[in-house]
């Protein structure tokens, strides 16, 4: 308790922590508030790149929640960011939806399915053959190769659904070729976000739902880890995970960190 009462800045997970769909989940606003107040910054961090930056701040702004843009950062928005300042690639095949697509022109990569620097893989829920059968032969070639995340699943109001894995997968199965992944847990991600609040990952913590993602992205990179069991996490799946990764606390949900901290005064 001791480390998170001690950090200023926050990486608030979206799905399965803030909200499910379109539901805010208990405490959202209130813990917000309290950030506020208290003058800590925070960053909306999610590895659904199914979805715009600003598609993102739509919902935030309809749940109640106004937000500038770079408060949000999806693992399509770091992979762009790592393309663009790692490497020297400036076009790309890509396998997104519109919404990663639109969020790829904008930041001035050029989509290109004949002669693309690399390919770049988001979770798509517009995937199709015609996509499968271009990425394999543009992987096998040889292009350097992205996914903006690793998931399984997704957490929704129906329950879970396939992510981006189950794409990685088919094209592993076509070419024996494995992307490099940006999003959550490596730490590429970390970097995005703490360059966009000016802070350290020792008074940072991350507050999220999953532990291959979220909890392994703390331990890697030494944030506070603190798990919500109000998404993906089960209690079986917590009691399995390797004692030395487990979280520091584990919270019902956003609303008990809330009381956490409002509590330690």
């Amino acid at each position: 308790m001791a480390r998170l009462l001690a950090c200023t800045s926050f990486l608030i997970d979206l799905d399965g922590t803030l909200y499910l769909d379109e539901e805010l989940l208990p405490g959202a606003l209130e813990l917000l508030a309290l950030l506020d107040e208290r003058d800590h910054g925070y960053v909306f961090l999610t590895n659904n790149s199914s979805h715009s930056g600003h598609a993102y701040r739509e919902r935030l702004a309809r749940l109640g929640i106004e937000v500038a843009r770079d408060r949000i950062l999806t693992s399509g928005d770091a992979t762009i960011d790592f393309v663009l300042n790692k490497t020297r690639h400036r076009s790309c095949y890509l396998v997104g939806t519109p919404g990663l697509e639109a969020d790829v022109r904008e930041a001035g990569l050029e989509l290109d399915a004949d002669a693309p620097d690399c390919v770049i893989v988001g979770y798509d829920t517009t995937f199709d053959y015609a996509k499968l059968e271009v990425a394999c032969r543009l992987v096998a070639r040889g292009l350097p190769y992205y996914a903006t995340h690793p998931d399984k699943t997704c957490i929704t109001s129906r329950g879970l659904v396939p992510d981006i894995a189950a794409i990685i997968a088919a094209i592993e199965a076509v070419v024996g070729k494995l992307p490099k992944i940006i999003g959550k847990p490596q730490p590429e991600m970390v970097e995005a976000a703490l360059r966009r609040l000016g802070s350290e990952a020792e008074t940072t913590a991350i507050l999220g739902d999953q532990l291959d993602t979220d909890m392994t992205m703390a331990h890697w990179s030494g944030l506070c880890a603190v798990l919500m069991m109000s998404g993906e996490t089960t209690p079986e799946k917590l009691a399995a995970w390797p004692q030395d990764q487990r979280p520091a606390l584990v919270a019902t949900d956003i609303g008990q960190v809330h009381q956490w901290l409002v509590h330690a005064d």
